[in-house]
């Protein structure tokens, strides 16, 4: 080989390097010096991993039927480091002699490993441990069919690698009885918190760490070596700055080019990430050269639908990505989803419920939802059409959940619109165990009005607020019913959501939709994260049933996916024309269009210090002021005061409160001075502020649209 020479490394002193002193009896330490009182901290702290544990103490013991080598592979801080200790500890209480050899100093030269681990090949017994041994990978051929041929009788290896194993160890007949791979997998929610209770961590603090460390030991460890916020500050540990690096370095290490960085953070975003999928994001040309490198990475593993990360390596990518660089990681998130989108409608029927929950899979952290809904599989419910022989079963199920009005909407539907009904049963069982219909509709129809109260009153409200032009129609989820635990979160519910938003993301020409509700206040805030505002709430056999809705035509799907995927968008809902129970804008009486309302409240910010220019806002005269107001100027002011503070109800809302407040009620003398004072970049400051004003103009006008109460019909 060429290159500079290089001096000789004893080898007790690559073992000390590494972390592993000489024998105590060379080294004149006993069991309570420093080399014991270590051994035994980190003999303590190592958590679960019986099933590994077990098989390196058969090793140890010379079991007959024990293997002689066991290949230990996973991510990076998953462990192994203290597996190997593990094994070391044993093997030096068992009496035999230990080489600890650390890879990443071997230069993958096969002279330095021989040097290294001369030991091994002398004494009886001894146990070869080298640790990072994917810096040795080239070597595997070499060290498998040459090197350990020469150790010495009874001899025991233990590698740990991030790579996993050449398949000839198993395939090789004479290996395959000596040889025992070992993966190495996250800790569970037991084993996280047992590990952090044993680094000192407050029981209340542990949940929030254990939520984000998807099991990773090392995660654990360094977010036990830092300062905690109390539980009600945050659900979910958040690490920032220097853990960051140190865990981006750890657990992901260096990245050959800028392309494979951008090609990790979109795998840390998607569920699973696909090819296509990549390449919606990236484009082709990355993509041919990245997807292949992603599916060696040790913590990436391959799964039937795609490359699916470990949870800490995700966790840790995209926190990392929302520290460095925000923008950047909205425009990741935009990119997935998006590309959620193209698979959604391109994927079969059946499939776009899988599709489905792989886009809602990037808003599972958003607090609001409440466990609301499960992004999960659900393979023990089926999704099907409705059969002849579940009417019967459909109709008892409607009339048990909601009555026998809804009973008889429910039977008006099956004759008029039956592929409209999906029926759900669990696997195995033929009988119905809840129901859902999706309606398409183009006009009013008198019989569907004599025989739907809901139906009529929503087409009074769409035939006042948002007519339907030439060629268009609406679409209402009708019903969602699911006896004995009507419309609360369930694997049903959740099959239900998926089929409803795969509908509206695959139909072409939906001018507005709809969807229902009797338990509304459970739902209304995750209906209002989608831009879904009740517009219409109808008595029915005693019961509230309540309507949520949007116009597509002010914010196609293609947009909206784009806007629901960044951290701080408010939902654009609305209808054309300004909503209110009064109908249109032109039969309020205020006579503002939507836009008009939109520059009145941003010019009533821009003029909020200025009481003489406020005091001609447009806004005056709409129905943000009371008409028998004694000071309609003061009673302006105190509706925006209500919709700021309301903000900050939503923790999403609190940054558009912060922007908002700095901007114009405290205001510094420029748009840059405040981003200073915000301590956010200008960029960040200014995107901040756009999506602020969005925010309070749909919380302003839902101070005017609220929900009309129609008689039962």
């Amino acid at each position: 080989m060429s290159g500079p020479a290089r001096a000789e490394v004893p080898e007790w002193l690559v073992g000390a390097q590494r972390g592993k002193m000489a024998p105590r009896e060379e080294r004149g330490v006993g069991a309570t010096g420093l080399a014991g009182r270590l051994a035994a901290a980190r003999a303590g702290a190592l958590v679960g991993r019986e099933p590994e544990r077990a098989v390196l103490d058969r090793m140890l013991s010379g079991a007959a039927d024990a293997p002689l080598l066991a290949y230990v592979h996973g991510p990076g801080g998953i462990g192994k480091s203290s597996l190997l200790r593990y094994a070391a500890g044993r093997a030096e209480t068992a009496g035999r002699r230990v080489v600890h050899l650390d890879a990443r100093f071997l230069d993958a030269d096969p002279r330095r490993v021989e040097e290294a681990a001369a030991l091994a090949c002398t004494e009886p017994g001894a146990v070869l441990l080298i640790d990072s041994f994917e810096h040795c990978q080239p070597l595997e051929p070499w060290l498998r069919d040459t090197f350990l041929l020469r150790l010495a009788e009874g001899a025991l290896v233990v590698l740990a690698s991030r790579v996993a194993p050449d398949p000839e160890w198993s395939l090789d007949p004479g290996w395959a009885e000596l040889f025992a791979e070992l993966v190495v997998r996250p800790l569970d929610d037991a084993q996280s918190g047992a590990l952090l209770a044993a680094r000192g961590v407050a029981a209340e603090q542990r949940a929030a760490i254990v939520a984000f460390a998807g099991g990773s030991p090392l995660v654990l460890s360094l977010a036990a070596s830092v300062p905690v916020p109390a539980p009600a500050a945050s659900p979910l540990w958040k690490p920032a700055g220097d853990v960051l690096t140190t865990l981006v370095a750890r657990l992901v290490g260096e990245l050959p080019s800028a392309a494979h960085r951008r090609a990790l953070e979109v795998v840390a975003q998607a569920y699973v990430t696909r090819e296509s999928l990549l390449r919606a994001v990236l484009g082709d040309e990355d993509t041919a050269t990245v997807f292949p490198w992603l599916r060696q990475l040790p913590y990436i593993e391959a799964v039937p639908e795609g490359l699916h990360p470990h949870d800490a390596v995700r966790a840790t990518l995209a926190a990392d990505l929302r520290w460095r660089d925000p923008e950047r990681y909205e425009d990741v998130r935009v990119g997935v989803s998006v590309a959620c989108l193209q698979a959604v409608r391109g994927a079969s029927a059946d499939d776009a419920l899988l599709r489905v929950a792989e886009w809602m899979f990037l808003f599972r952290d958003q607090d609001s939802r409440d466990d609301l809904y499960d992004w999960r599989a659900h393979p023990h419910v089926e999704d099907t059409a409705l059969r002849p022989g579940d009417v019967p079963d459909v109709l008892r199920m409607a009339a048990e959940a909601e009555g026998p009005t809804s009973a008889k909407a429910v039977a008006h539907w099956v004759r008029r619109e039956p592929r409209a009904f999906r029926v759900y049963r669990y696997s195995g069982s033929a009988t119905p165990v809840a129901f859902m219909a999706i309606l398409r509709l183009s006009a009013p129809l008198p019989e569907d009005r004599a025989e739907d109260p809901v139906i009529a009153a929503l087409w009074d409200f769409v035939e006042a607020v948002a007519p339907l032009g030439q060629g268009e129609h609406l679409g209402i989820r009708r019903f969602a019913v699911q006896p004995g635990w009507h419309q609360r979160p369930s694997p049903l519910m959740d099959l239900i959501s998926r089929r409803t938003i795969a509908a509206e993301m695959r139909t072409r020409g939906r001018a507005v939709t709809f969807t229902v509700f009797e338990d509304a206040e459970r739902w209304r805030r995750y209906l209002a994260e989608a831009g879904m505002l009740e517009v219409v709430a109808v008595d029915v056999d005693g019961r509230q049933q309540h309507v949520f809705g949007r116009d597509w035509r002010r914010q196609p799907v293609e947009k909206w996916v784009e806007h629901r995927a960044r951290a701080l968008a408010e939902p654009v809902a609305g209808w054309p024309g300004l909503p209110s129970a009064g109908g249109p804008a032109e039969e309020r009486g205020d006579g503002l269009t939507r836009a008009a309302f939109e520059e009145g409240v941003l010019e009533a910010l821009r003029t909020w210090r200025t009481p003489r220019e406020f005091a001609t806002s447009v806004l005056l005269h709409s129905r943000l002021v009371p008409p028998d107001s004694a000071d309609p100027v003061a009673a302006l002011r105190g509706a925006f005061t209500a919709a700021l503070d309301a903000l900050q109800v939503d923790p999403a809302g609190v940054k558009a409160y912060d922007v908002l407040t700095a901007t114009y009620i405290s205001a510094s003398r420029t748009h840059k001075a405040t981003a200073r004072r915000l301590g956010v970049p200008y960029g960040t400051y200014r995107r901040h502020l756009a999506l602020a004003k969005e925010r309070l103009i749909e919380q302003l006008l839902r101070h005017l649209a609220a929900p009309r109460t129609s008689p039962e019909r």
